[in-house]
């Protein structure tokens, strides 16, 4: 694990959390990879029953992270450490929950709808500004929040880019709970330890049932995929990603 991504074991709980708070967790390629290794480790380790990703006080996970992101996308997608975690989200065996305090922008609010249960503070913000950078949205987003939201709010979200406070994402099924901030890694980690302790092959084969079939949306991932990766080569993109590079150095 890098040091940007920190692994601890509470009971039969797995622990991720995200520790690049000088850059408000904006995911590496490192980070990505850090991520599936950690899931494969909770996947492998019959003493680990659930896994909670957190993030820090005040911020989740800002997105990617710009420049690392184009380098990746721009040598490849397919096989990317971006794609191997979206994916490893798709084929991961022990339940998921995430605890979010602060923003969860981009991926950071796209991880979530791979979570079985997710717990947010009050101050979370989520938004996804996929289309403000002339992209498309991605992680089977595309699917899943339609499923979740229905296809007006989920337009709202995905293409009109707007943000989501706490109480409007409980209420649209993306959080299960909303928690006041100082309580929330414990609230995370109390619901994480609750699904652990229950029957595991029963929580195993339920959690299949109700996810059913993973073709679709590993399909999707890869079909987004190819667009997303289509759509960084485009003027529109371009220019966008020119304008927000330069906002970022003012």
């Amino acid at each position: 694990m890098v040091d940007d991504v920190l692994m601890r074991r509470e009971g039969a709980v797995l622990v991720l959390t995200l520790n690049r708070t000088e850059k408000k967790n904006a995911l590496t390629g490192a980070m990505y990879d850090a991520l599936s290794a950690g899931l494969a480790e909770a996947n492998a380790d019959a003493g680990i029953a659930a896994t909670l990703v957190l993030g820090q006080p005040g911020i989740f996970c800002a997105g990617n992270d710009i420049k690392d992101f184009l380098a990746i996308a721009m040598s490849g997608m397919a096989g990317s450490p971006v794609i191997k975690f979206l994916k490893a989200l798709v084929s991961n065996a022990k339940p998921l929950v995430a605890g979010v305090d602060g923003g969860a922008i981009g991926i950071g609010t796209t991880m979530i709808l791979h979570c079985d249960y997710a717990v947010a503070s009050e101050r979370s913000v989520f938004a996804t500004p996929f289309v403000d950078l002339a992209l498309v949205p991605e992680a089977g987003s595309s699917l899943i929040v339609p499923e979740l939201m229905g296809h007006r709010l989920a337009f709202e979200m995905l293409v009109m880019g707007e943000r989501f406070t706490a109480a409007r994402a409980a209420e649209t099924g993306l959080v299960n709970r909303v928690v006041a901030p100082e309580v929330l890694e414990e609230a995370a980690l109390k619901a994480a330890a609750a699904i652990a302790a229950k029957p595991r092959e029963a929580v195993a084969i339920s959690r299949r049932l109700l996810k059913g079939d993973p073709a679709a949306l590993l399909a999707r991932i890869d079909e987004e995929a190819r667009l997303f990766a289509e759509r960084l080569k485009s003027a529109e993109a371009r220019a966008a990603f020119e304008t927000f590079l330069s906002r970022s150095k003012s």
